[in-house]
């Protein structure tokens, strides 16, 4: 009679788990950074606009432009009493600086999972790198909120594919922080 699971089975079911964990990681990752770094947060005909520059094309040529002030960039609240008096330059660096923070916190967090693995015992080994993960999560989600709530409010245009991704990555970091914290319990 056996008491249990084979050992050899068990092994490659952890090692097959820690795999789909590691590659939902570097997705994430990737995707953060080509929505931090990509130029497509808000797109028209002829604008592509992200959280850095905007580019306007003129006679075929894409142009790489400033970002502009005024209409499409809060200055004050939308409702009758001001939300804020503070001026677009800082919604846009809260923007820029989440993104960078979500990107950097998940970067740490597939090198902290790594170590992990062979530093830590069973029951500590996920907790670091879910909250790396977490972080990583609440930053890439208030940038793409604050973008959502404070830019482009009364212009003709849609979201390109780098906020749809930084939506899409602040899903998987969510996930695969979840994912930690449930490992972490079930190796204890």
């Amino acid at each position: 009679m056996e008491n249990g699971p084979n050992p050899v089975i068990r092994t490659v079911t952890m090692l097959i788990l820690l795999a789909v964990i590691f590659a939902v990681h570097i997705i994430g990752i990737v995707l953060l950074l080509v929505a931090t770094i990509d130029n497509a947060w808000w797109m028209t005909q002829n604008v592509s606009t992200d959280v850095w520059f905007r580019w306007v094309q003129q006679g075929g040529v894409w142009n790489h432009t400033d970002l502009p002030s005024g209409t499409s960039y809060p200055q004050v609240g939308v409702w009758a009493q001001p939300v804020s008096l503070a001026p677009p330059a800082e919604y846009l660096q809260a923007v820029q600086a989440c993104s960078v923070l979500a990107c950097i916190f998940s970067i740490l967090g597939v090198f902290v999972f790594v170590a992990q693995l062979f530093t830590l015992e069973k029951g500590q080994r996920f907790t670091i790198s879910g909250v790396f993960q977490f972080i990583a999560c609440l930053c890439i989600m208030v940038a793409a909120s604050i973008y959502t709530d404070r830019f482009h409010l009364n212009e003709n245009g849609w979201y390109g594919h780098s906020f749809i991704l930084a939506w899409i990555s602040f899903g998987l970091t969510f996930i695969s922080s979840i994912i930690y914290f449930v490992l972490r319990k079930k190796t204890a």
